[in-house]
C-alpha cells in the first residue's frame, strides 16, 4: 500500500512538472510573436518614412533633370505646340527618384528618367540679346525697331535721332523688360536658363485668397 500511494504521487509530480513545462513554452511563444510583431510594425513604419524621402521622378526641380530635344536655336522644345510640349526628361547623374511604378532608381545621367509636359513659348527668330543691344548702341537710330517689325517707329526715331534721346531711353527699358517684344507677337529667344519674363494678370477667374483677418 505504500509503494501504492509513493507511486501515484510521484505520478502527480510529473503531470505538474508537465503541465508548468508546457505554460512556460506557451509563454516564450507568445512573447516571441510579439515581439515579431513589434519589429515588423516598426520596419514598416521605417520603411515607409524611408520611401517618402525619396521624391518621385515627376516632382523633381528643374535644374535636376536636363530637358532633351531642345532646339539650339530657339531654346523651345522642337515639338512645341500650343505654348505646350511632350518632352522626355533625364535625371542628373547620382539623383535617386521613384519611378512611376513605385521603385526607386539611381540614374547615371544617360537613362530616360520620364514623360512630361511643360509650357513652351511661340517664337519665329527674333533674339533678346540682340534687340538689347542694338537698342542700347543704336537706338538713336531706330535699329531695335526696324529689327523687331516696327520700321514707322524706327523710321520717326531715325529722323529725330531718337526723339532727342528720351525716345531712345524708354524704348531701352521697355525692350530690357520685354514689354516691347516683335511686331508679330512671337516671343523672344532667350536663353532656357536666362532672363525669362512671365507677365502676370488678375481676370474675373483668378483665386482670391481671402485674408485671415476676414
Amino acid at each position: 500500500m505504500f509503494w501504492g500511494v509513493l507511486k501515484a504521487a510521484s505520478c502527480h509530480v510529473i503531470k505538474s512538472e508537465s503541465v508548468m513545462a508546457s505554460s512556460r513554452t506557451r509563454l516564450v511563444c507568445l512573447r516571441s510573436g510579439m515581439w515579431s510583431l513589434l519589429f515588423y510594425c516598426v520596419y514598416s513604419h521605417l520603411k515607409v518614412v524611408l520611401s517618402e524621402d525619396v521624391l518621385s521622378c515627376e516632382n523633381l526641380r528643374l535644374g535636376q533633370y536636363p530637358l532633351i530635344h531642345i532646339d539650339e536655336a530657339t531654346q523651345e522644345p522642337e515639338n512645341c505646340r500650343d505654348t505646350t510640349a511632350w518632352v522626355e526628361c533625364l535625371p542628373a547623374p547620382n539623383i535617386s527618384c521613384r519611378l512611376s511604378n513605385g521603385t526607386e532608381f539611381k540614374f547615371s545621367g544617360k537613362e530616360v528618367g520620364f514623360n512630361k509636359t511643360i509650357s513652351c513659348r511661340n517664337v519665329s527668330g527674333y533674339s533678346y540679346k540682340v534687340a538689347v543691344a542694338l537698342s542700347l548702341f543704336l537706338g538713336w537710330l531706330g535699329a531695335d525697331r526696324f529689327y523687331l517689325g516696327y520700321p514707322a517707329l524706327g523710321l520717326l526715331k531715325f529722323c529725330t535721332v531718337g526723339f532727342c534721346g528720351i525716345g531712345t531711353l524708354i524704348d531701352f527699358i521697355l525692350i530690357a523688360m520685354q514689354i516691347v517684344g516683335p511686331a508679330d507677337g512671337s516671343n523672344y529667344i532667350v536663353d532656357y536658363y536666362g532672363a525669362r519674363l512671365t507677365r502676370l494678370s488678375i481676370t474675373n477667374q483668378t483665386y482670391r485668397k481671402p485674408h485671415l483677418s476676414l
